[in-house]
């Protein structure tokens, strides 16, 4: 399937309204219909992904929510969201999208949660040297699509880093993420799987810069 169906929304719109299990199990039959749409969708994302990239695997999330260590005890998520793996080690970053209504999907790439190693390894390249992946940032193509950089982040400077560093902006980073926001009906429209596929090939400077610092040292020798 190349197209989100619009019962994904109208369920979802109505689990809002109703997240319990009792009218979820009312509605299990209405659901696995949709999730079997949705995941057909994923697989042609998917597809479409390994024309251009090396994808290892695909992993859709389930409904149920873990609800043990949560405030929040409603029993389900109203959305799906799914990732796609690189083959690793060689290649890094992975991609992600979340179908949601009421405007809220989006699609999402780069480095969700980064090793302490892999991290540390980032944050010591941009201390030697940020001027390709500010290239990258700068690119007007690139930022038209994706936007700026985004990511939790440490107040100051890690430890063992200067706050005063002129790269201090990336250093400082937690996660290294870019993020494009969608419409329901731009979800909707056929043209949105072609769109999201364009998104995630134009991210692919990123991914070979960050790939190719990660699988090797300061001195530039491979870790392999």
């Amino acid at each position: 399937m190349k197209v989100v169906p619009e019962t994904v929304f109208k369920f979802f719109q109505q689990l809002e309204q109703n997240n319990n299990r009792d009218w979820f199990n009312e509605h299990k039959k209405e659901f696995k219909s949709i999730e079997k749409d949705i995941k057909s969708f994923y697989n042609s994302v998917l597809e479409d992904l390994k024309a251009h990239d090396d994808i290892d695997k695909l992993k859709i999330f389930r409904i149920y929510r873990d609800v043990r260590f949560s405030k929040n005890k409603l029993p389900y998520k109203t959305h799906f969201g799914g990732t796609f793996h690189r083959v690793k080690p060689e290649l890094r970053g992975g991609y992600y999208i979340h179908i949601q209504p009421n405007n809220e999907s989006f699609i999402a790439t780069g480095f969700w949660q980064p090793e302490p190693a892999d991290l540390l390894r980032i944050r010591k390249e941009f201390e030697v040297d940020a001027r390709e992946m500010r290239d990258i940032l700068n690119n007007k193509s690139f930022k038209f699509i994706w936007g700026d950089l985004v990511g939790d982040e440490v107040k100051t400077a890690p430890k063992g880093f200067s706050k005063d560093h002129e790269n201090i902006d990336l250093i400082k980073k937690k996660q290294y993420i870019f993020i494009k926001k969608y419409t329901d009906a731009q979800v909707l429209d056929a043209g949105f799987i072609d769109d999201v596929n364009m998104a995630f090939k134009a991210i692919r400077p990123y991914f070979d810069y960050m790939s190719d610092v990660l699988t090797t040292n300061l001195n530039g020798e491979s870790l392999l």
